[in-house]
């Protein structure tokens, strides 16, 4: 049995023991042992403390809790702890140079720089489901502290670059596939470290550093070709040039040039306003998903099995997007023919991933068989989830609430996919308005991430806790919303498209609209979004609301007289644009140059040359006076869910961080100043939100 001396601690974050011969460096930071300035002091002083101890003969790094490490403190960002001395450069530096074996015992996790910690030890044991990796370009930055230089001497640039610029981890197996790990262990590390050191390890000796290792090998990888992966619209992509430009670095640099050019495109990204805004989508992702107002210790309902209404578009998507995360799923039709439509949709899914290698084809082949069709309404008796996807029509909604309400067991959480209806409504046309929620996906609900979870005014605590968890537990990103019309999204989207319409009669073209709109960084512009979504969709909703709407108001008939000569997108070969026979490409249309220019006659509308800087303005600044709106009305529990909307939806760009950030970084006094100015222009439409102005009022300077 071996020994353990205790000593005093070198920090409040870091813990000292010697078991056998070995000191064992324990990393105690909550929750995922971040790389605080406590931890590198302490680390620094630990190690120096085993150089100086002629008994000691190894050294173990562990982690404490639930993974050896998760990289850089994100809490500390901003702040001079996250600066202070000793850098780990510094320490990562003082852990290579120790004349004694120094082993990485690896469980849970060890990502950025927790991996490029395990990265200067001259061992590396990892438990098999571990996660090891460097998701760096994921925030706007590359590994900082020896990562893109010491990962590709050890397991070759191509298997390096493809971990780095796409940080997306591998687990402990796949690590010790790679050569990134010298065994996979089970069981407790410190133990696991212990054997190693004893069976596979010479004491007496330093033991293998990467640093030591020649320039990594460019063979196989064409760093262009790479380059020319990373698209105008990649969220992060200035992060992943580069991530590609400093793993070709160590294919041709000395180690220490590696490092110094590492470091100095690390702190360049660092204060980048594009690694601003991805770290602050990075964090708002994480807190999105948490009720303020819905007490910690709430128990959510268990989901065991889940049925579908509908096997369209939409409801063949959610079922892979159960499926995927493991649920069986009954997907329900009223007649064969959609049934069928909608399996060959979901097989000629799968079939397609596990061709390109996104699934394997075992994978493929399980999630299928996970999705159990039916033309029986009353297989939802038994189930613990129901989401209804059928026509966006508030009475055939209520109609299949009404037969859900009459065949589910008690304790069924009724789900609508509404985009923009009344979820009160619906839930009163049950007598059990507390398991009515919403879950809005959105198209195709089996690849994107974001999930609207709606709350109604009955809704149950524990079922809008269960709609939240459950879309974490499928690999969603849950935003929670009150009700209103179009919630967070689709209510945004309605001034955003407005000033969009607006300036099309004044003079623009839709390709420049969308052009300029694409340069500001957004995935698509407006009018190819309509096109893609189907005009025919927001028509619907502009008709049912047209009674609501004030008469005193401009209004745009441009998008109501395409959809009344049936161009209705993408799917009618028509809309904003024109397409040819089964190809998504736009092509501008002079028939709705006409249309725009007749409309713009009719209504009096004088037109003139607009600047792509007043499309961005005008389109943009809507959002962002909409979405104070909302969030002053509670719809919305922060700013920040609603930054996640519009990223992981509509395609925002992420590196902006939002659109409410957005209006963070030009300043919410200059916000106001640009709206106040539009109002005196354009009129009521532009009356900015009460809460921007309240906020400037007494000097906020954020939301």
């Amino acid at each position: 049995m071996s020994t353990s001396q205790h000593f005093d601690q070198p920090s409040p974050t870091v813990r000292y023991e010697v078991r056998g011969g070995a000191a064992v460096i324990r990393l105690t930071n909550p929750p995922v042992n971040g790389l605080g300035d406590t931890v590198r002091a302490g680390l620094a002083a630990a190690v120096g403390r085993a150089a100086a101890d002629d008994q000691v003969h190894a050294v173990i790094l562990v982690g404490d809790g639930k993974g050896f490490c998760g990289g850089a403190d994100l809490r500390q960002f901003g702040t001079p702890a996250a600066t202070a001395d000793p850098t780990l450069p510094d320490v990562l530096s003082t852990i290579g140079q120790l004349p004694k074996p120094v082993i990485a015992a690896i469980h849970g996790f060890a990502l950025g720089g927790g991996l490029e910690l395990a990265l200067a030890c001259q061992y590396r044991i990892a438990h098999p489901d571990a996660k090891l990796g460097l998701p760096e370009v994921n925030v706007g930055l590359i590994p900082g502290s020896g990562g893109t230089q010491r990962l590709p001497r050890l397991i070759g640039a191509v298997a390096a670059l493809r971990m780095i610029q796409r940080g997306v981890p591998v687990t402990g197996t796949e690590a010790a596939d790679l050569g990134l790990v010298d065994a996979c262990v089970d069981g407790d590390p410190i133990t696991a470290a212990l054997d190693f050191l004893r069976t596979q390890v010479d004491t007496g000796t330093p033991g293998p550093v990467v640093d030591a290792l020649p320039p990594a090998a460019a063979t196989g990888i064409d760093f262009d070709a790479a380059r020319r992966t990373v698209r105008p619209s990649t969220r992060n992509g200035r992060a992943q040039l580069a991530a590609i430009d400093a793993v070709e670095t160590a294919t041709r640099l000395p180690i220490a040039d590696g490092l110094a050019a590492e470091r100095a495109t690390f702190l360049r990204l660092l204060n980048s306003p594009d690694a601003a805004g991805l770290r602050h989508v990075f964090l708002a992702e994480k807190t999105a998903a948490k009720a303020t107002d819905i007490p910690a210790d709430t128990v959510p309902r268990p989901i065991g099995r889940v049925a579908v209404i509908g096997a369209g578009t939409m409801g063949s998507g959610i079922a892979m997007a159960f499926a995927n995360g493991g649920l069986p799923v009954t997907v329900i039709e009223q007649n064969q023919d959609a049934l069928d439509r909608g399996l060959a949709r979901i097989r000629s899914t799968y079939e397609t991933s596990a061709a390109k290698g996104r699934l394997t084809e075992t994978q493929a082949r399980e999630r299928t068989a996970l999705i159990e069709p039916s033309l029986h309404f009353d297989a939802v008796t038994g189930v613990d989830l129901v989401v209804e996807a059928v026509f966006e029509d508030m009475g055939v909604k209520k109609e299949v609430f009404g037969k859900l309400d009459a065949l589910c067991t008690p304790g069924t959480i009724l789900a609508s996919n509404t985009s923009r209806l009344d979820l009160d409504e619906i839930a009163r046309a049950t007598s059990r308005p507390q398991d009515v929620i919403g879950l809005h996906f959105f198209s195709p609900a089996n690849i994107m991430k974001l999930v609207e979870v709606v709350r109604g005014k009955a809704t149950g605590d524990d079922v809008v806790v269960t709609g939240l968890r459950l879309a974490k537990a499928i690999g969603k990103i849950p935003v929670l919303s009150k009700v209103c019309e179009g919630f967070i999204g689709n209510r945004m989207l309605t001034p955003y498209r407005r000033e969009a319409e607006f300036l099309l009669e004044e003079g623009a073209t839709p390709q420049q609209i969308d052009t300029a709109l694409q340069n500001f960084g957004m995935a698509m512009g407006p009018c190819a979004m309509s096109d893609l979504a189907g005009l025919d969709i927001a028509w619907a909703a502009r008709k049912r609301l047209a009674p609501s709407r004030p008469k005193h108001l401009r209004y745009s008939r441009v998008a109501d007289i395409l959809c009344e000569n049936g161009r209705f997108g993408q799917k009618s070969g028509a809309g904003y644009y024109r397409y040819e026979k089964g190809s998504r490409t736009p092509i501008p249309d002079a028939a709705v140059d006409e249309i725009i220019r007749a409309c713009a006659a009719e209504d009096g509308i004088e037109r003139r040359t607009i600047t792509d800087e007043e499309i961005v303005e005008r389109c943009i600044l809507a959002l962002v006076n909409e979405g104070a709106t909302l969030l002053g009305e509670g719809i919305a529990q922060r700013a920040s869910d609603i930054d996640v909307v519009y990223v992981d939806g509509y395609g925002f760009p992420a590196y902006r961080g939002g659109p409410m950030q957005y209006a963070t970084t030009l300043g919410l006094d200059a916000t106001l100043g640009k709206i106040r100015h539009l109002e005196k222009i354009h009129g009521e439409t532009w009356t900015p939100a009460p809460l921007l102005e309240q906020l400037v009022a007494v000097g906020r300077t954020s939301f």
